[in-house]
């Protein structure tokens, strides 16, 4: 067994050896490589043997290999060694020529010499060139020589410790930054967003290219955040960007590279160039980004490198298509702004988005030496304040034991949620107290799981979920429209709604941030936000409209707050969904979710609130969502106390307030007439030129106007027309506050059991019915009484298909 695992290592050796030759290992990893497989002793006995194929063309990497053995052991056994390296290096040199990179001693003094081999015809000639090449050959053994007794001699002199040999290890190899000019050029791996190995089209293509990676990471915070007040990188995405690129580090070590991490403080382009000089890569690759100022940052850095002899080669990440090149030709523009008018888009491009995944790779090619960069903590991504007292404030301790930042992470919860959560994602996806929903948006923001792929999995799982498959659409198409109208960050699709007098209130906009509201429900989801930097979706509905319709603050104030504390904080996506709430985008949610009624549908119990405001854990599951309507004995008996350890509602007639936001839009839409259709009621957005481009064949969707262009109509929320026609009626019909449900999978189930439970009663009352008939007659007829027999119940079989309900939940027995 042992000569099995001896043979096997040094199989293992040899196939490093073969990588080392060709630059994808280097001198110092190969060394601690074959001491980890073979071992001290057999290291000390095998190693000259092993590199002994280098002798021929890899003389350099031979002697650095000669001088790190020989620094490794100690100064008794490194005469022997290099009498015995001596020795072996000479015969080799002349008893195996076939060994040689050249046929003979006079292709090498023909190589030497400048002279063409095709001119040696001279038998003189060819002998005086092996003279020569003996000579030559003597020289560098001699040369060998005389570096292994300095080798000695520096050991003599100092008392080498390990950070000096780490120290002397990082000197040799800065001479040898670049790569032999015989070998290809190294490329640069360009990290962005896709901080993954698995199905990474830009890390495969490096591979295509023949040529060792080096996989790179530049940080600029100013260009990063882009124009405005996007706040596109905000405390806790970049806390969680830097556990990722901590984990991308892990993966490529164990792929034999490493992340270069490098604060690019003047321009990504000079800090690219930089590494080109430094490096001699002969290209860049990356994946495309779609937030424009990046674009237009990335467009200038690839035209600019282009003309300098650099090839650039761009992949794109997306789930349908590319947000660029989607065209509304031959599908019109009504309805744009939603996600089925998306859809049909892509399904009406040529081409397709969809394509299969592409494994991980095994390992990377490395570089033989590596640029240098900086820590990572240098750039800055996870500083925490400090205290006056100098003392460290970890504000992200909770979002450190909440998420598995890894690659491997997001696998895991993929894998848990198409095995459990995606059956009831369709129906319970709503649900705050259940973990029915993904949690997989920051792994997909950061590209730790990649869109297409996850879409493939989602297909192909046992349930397939329509309602999650539009989800990734969503995502596809807030980058659409973020290409389409750059200013949706900060400024409002929607003319009329600009002018809506939003409240000023620091006072409440505070409560709301740090989840001191007053509403049980609004509370609990903040707080979860601020602790683990995640809410779901229908949460983020429930607290956006509070924010706007009840406490009539402006929409740009909850998506600040939410990029800078959000984990999966995504410019696109929360820019979109901010103002579909806030009214003012190109789709308007058509609900409005109350924070009291919303609680029956995602937290019918009370334990989502008891989760993250425990001060209120003891009140019961029917008051725990309005705790004012609480006796003050109920209160006493479960420790609340209003304006004490919990605090009072900062708004109190939420009706008022939600009629006050229905007069203000009816009010901008009267006061902005040339911004509505008049024949629909529906709001009027400016057109691009690249929308107007393309529709020029359907023009009947799109409205002209004087003096603003191109305007299109937009999906309107009904009550918002109605309120427009009628703005002294104080019953809107089209009312969007929706009223809370406890769930429609538990309604059905609710409605079985109800149908059974009658069927039974009215099988057991005729039974009854029976019985008592039979015993009035054996009354009357002076017969004794019949027997009932009250035998032991039976327990219903398990694999009763009576007692199964619709959707696979299963009824306890009582």
């Amino acid at each position: 067994m042992s000569v099995r695992r001896d043979m096997k290592s040094m199989s293992q050796v040899r196939e490093l050896l073969r990588e080392l030759e060709s630059g994808r290992e280097d001198p110092d990893g190969f060394f601690g490589l074959c001491l980890s497989l073979l071992g001290d002793t057999d290291t000390r006995t095998h190693f000259l043997d092993v590199i002994k194929p280098l002798l021929s063309g890899h003389e350099h990497i031979h002697s650095q290999l000669t001088a790190i053995f020989l620094e490794y052991f100690s100064k008794d056994e490194a005469d022997e060694l290099e009498l015995a390296l001596t020795q072996s290096l000479y015969e080799t040199k002349l008893t195996k020529p076939d060994h040689q990179p050249y046929k003979s001693y006079a292709d090498l003094t023909a190589v030497t010499s400048g002279v063409d081999q095709s001119n040696v015809n001279d038998g003189a000639v060819v002998a005086e060139n092996q003279a020569v090449a003996r000579w030559t050959l003597n020289t560098e053994v001699h040369n060998t020589t005389c570096a292994i007794r300095n080798t000695n001699k520096d050991n003599d002199d100092l008392k080498v410790t390990k950070s000096t040999r780490s120290q002397r290890r990082r000197q040799r190899k800065k001479p040898h930054l670049l790569k032999n000019p015989s070998g290809p050029r190294p490329v640069l791996l360009w990290f962005r967003r896709d901080l993954r190995m698995w199905d990474n089209p830009a890390l495969i293509g490096c591979l295509e290219l023949g040529a060792p990676v080096i996989p790179v990471f530049l940080w600029n915070a100013v260009e990063e955040e882009g124009p405005g007040v996007t706040v596109a990188t905000g405390g806790a995405s970049k806390y969680w960007l830097h556990q990722a690129l901590v984990s991308l580090n892990r993966s490529l070590e164990q792929r034999r590279s490493h992340l270069v991490t490098l604060k690019a403080e003047a321009s990504s382009l000079t800090a690219l160039q930089g590494l080109i000089t430094e490096t001699g890569a002969a290209s860049v690759v990356a994946t495309a980004l779609y937030e424009p100022w990046l674009k237009e940052r990335d467009d200038s850095v690839w035209e600019k490198l282009e003309k300098q002899g650099v090839k650039c080669h761009i992949y794109h990440s997306y789930c349908l298509r590319d947000p660029y090149t989607v065209s509304t030709r031959g599908v019109g523009l009504r309805g744009i702004g939603s996600v089925s008018h998306f859809m049909s888009c892509c399904q009406q491009n040529p081409g397709s988005g969809l394509t299969s995944p592409l494994d991980a790779p095994a390992a990377l090619p490395a570089p033989s030496a590596w640029p240098q960069g900086c820590p990572l903590v240098d750039l800055g991504l996870a500083r925490m304040p400090r205290r006056k007292d100098g003392t460290e404030i970890d504000w992200a301790v909770n979002i450190r034991k909440s998420w598995d930042f890894s690659e491997e992470g997001a696998q895991a919860h993929l894998e848990a949620f198409l095995r459990d959560g995606v059956y009831r994602y369709e129906k319970e996806s709503s649900r705050a107290d259940e973990p029915n929903t993904s949690s997989l948006s920051p792994y997909l923001h950061f590209g730790q799981l990649s869109a297409r792929s996850l879409l493939r999995d989602a297909r192909g799982a046992r349930c397939r979920s329509p309602k999650f498959q539009r989800k990734l659409a969503w995502r596809d198409l807030a980058y659409w429209q973020l290409c389409l109208f750059p200013d949706l960050p900060w400024e409002s699709l929607r003319p009329p709604y600009k002018a809506l007098r939003w409240s000023s209130d620091r006072v409440h906009l505070k409560a709301w941030q740090r989840g001191y509201t007053g509403y049980p429900l609004v509370d609990a989801a903040m707080r979860q936000l601020w602790q683990t930097g995640w809410m779901n979706n229908y949460m983020r509905h429930v607290v956006a409209s509070f924010l706007i319709s009840y406490l009539h603050i402006a929409w740009q104030e909850g998506y600040r707050w939410f990029q800078d504390t959000l984990v999966d904080a995504d410019v696109a996506i929360d820019a979109m969904m901010w103002q579909n709430g806030g009214m003012c985008g190109l789709d308007h949610w058509n609900f409005v979710m109350h924070p009291v009624d919303a609680a029956l549908t995602c937290d019918p119990y009370g334990t989502y609130v008891r989760q993250w405001c425990p001060e209120l854990k003891a009140l019961p599951n029917d008051l725990i969502h309005k705790p004012w309507k609480c006796p003050a004995s109920m209160l006493r008996r479960a420790g609340v106390v209003l304006g004490g350890n919990y605090p009072e509602r900062i708004v109190v007639d939420l009706e008022e307030r939600r009629a006050q936001s229905l007069q203000d839009v009816a009010s901008v839409r009267r006061r902005f007439r040339e911004f509505v259709d008049q024949r629909s009621g529906c709001d009027l957005v400016p057109v691009p030129a690249r929308l107007v481009q393309e529709a020029l064949g359907s023009m009947e969707d799109v409205v002209s106007r004087e003096g603003t262009g191109f305007l299109l109509p937009v999906i309107t929320r009904m009550e918002f027309k109605h309120q427009s026609e009628d703005p002294d009626r104080q019953d809107n019909p089209y009312s969007a506050v929706l009223k809370g449900y406890v769930s429609r999978k538990r309604d059905e189930t609710i409605a079985f059991l109800n149908e059974r439970d009658f069927t039974a009663s009215v099988m057991c009352e005729n039974t009854q019915r029976r019985e008592r008939l039979e015993r009035d007659w054996c009354l009357l007829e002076g017969l004794p009484q019949p027997i009932v027999s009250r035998g032991r119940a039976r327990r219903t079989p398990t694999r009763d298909p009576y007692s199964k309900v619709p959707g696979g939940v299963a009824v306890p027995h009582r």
